[in-house]
């Protein structure tokens, strides 16, 4: 175990969900998308643990979490909204990339009165095409974005095996955020990589447009990992993020 990091397991309706916990100070929970694992935060993790508590997420099928059946994106989210009750989190800010941001948006909805900020990194949620469509387009995007990321890509995606990335592309393409969208009263962040060629910037804008008053950002340079392929520009708008909201609520 790494210094200063505790792992949870946590089990819901059979569901399982592991946690590695770091840090001190408000709660910042991670959820990492398609074919991902808590290893995809390793550039952001050391930055947010400063002044917060980060809770980073192996969801079922993935990362710690690997050798289980994955679950849909509304089983995902029940299951982060049953361990946020569990363990009476409030105050959170909700970080989704990717599946994981489609997932964040459901818990938010949700869960209004614990999730206080929310940041979508590139999430899905009103992509529309066919699940064989974006497994073609999985590698170029790897390939856009931070070279000497794509080892870990393809380690966490055969770790996780295709029956589990199948389910879950097909999936998140069914599923819509769109009666999740009123319901969210979380402050929101928005951030999209400039190259993201998986989840089009298009797409941010449309949701930056239905949430009134979220902020957006592009990433120069950044592909559809953003977080990992420009990290330092990625954690100073969002440490900024959470500063204006921390300076807000003391005042």
């Amino acid at each position: 175990m790494l210094r200063g990091v505790s792992t949870e397991s946590f089990t819901h309706d059979g569901a399982h969900l592991s946690v590695r916990r770091t840090g001190v100070g408000p709660p910042v929970v991670l959820v990492h998308g398609l074919s991902g694992s808590t290893r995809w935060w390793r550039f952001n993790v050391p930055a947010l643990k400063q002044e917060h508590t980060v809770y980073s997420l192996d969801l079922s099928g993935y990362g710690l979490s690997r050798g289980r059946p994955s679950r849909t994106v509304r089983e995902a989210a029940d299951l982060i909204c049953a361990w946020l009750d569990t363990h009476d989190l409030r105050a959170v800010t909700l970080v989704g990339h990717s599946m994981g941001g489609q997932i964040s948006l459901h818990v938010a909805a949700q869960r209004p009165e614990r999730v206080q900020n929310l940041v979508l990194v590139c999430a899905s949620g009103l992509l529309r095409a066919n699940a064989a469509r974006t497994a073609l387009h999985l590698p170029r995007a790897a390939w856009l974005g931070e070279r000497r990321f794509i080892g870990r890509i393809v380690l966490d995606g055969l770790r996780a095996g295709p029956v589990n990335l199948w389910r879950n592309a097909t999936d998140l393409l069914r599923d819509t955020v769109q009666d999740a969208l009123p319901f969210i009263h979380a402050r929101t962040l928005i951030v999209w990589g400039e190259r993201d060629i998986l989840v089009p910037i298009a797409l941010g804008q449309l949701l930056h447009e239905a949430l009134p008053g979220s902020r957006f950002e592009v990433i120069p340079r950044a592909g559809h990992v953003a977080m990992v392929d420009r990290p330092a520009a990625f954690n100073a708008i969002l440490l900024d993020f959470l500063g204006r909201g921390e300076a807000g609520t003391s005042a």
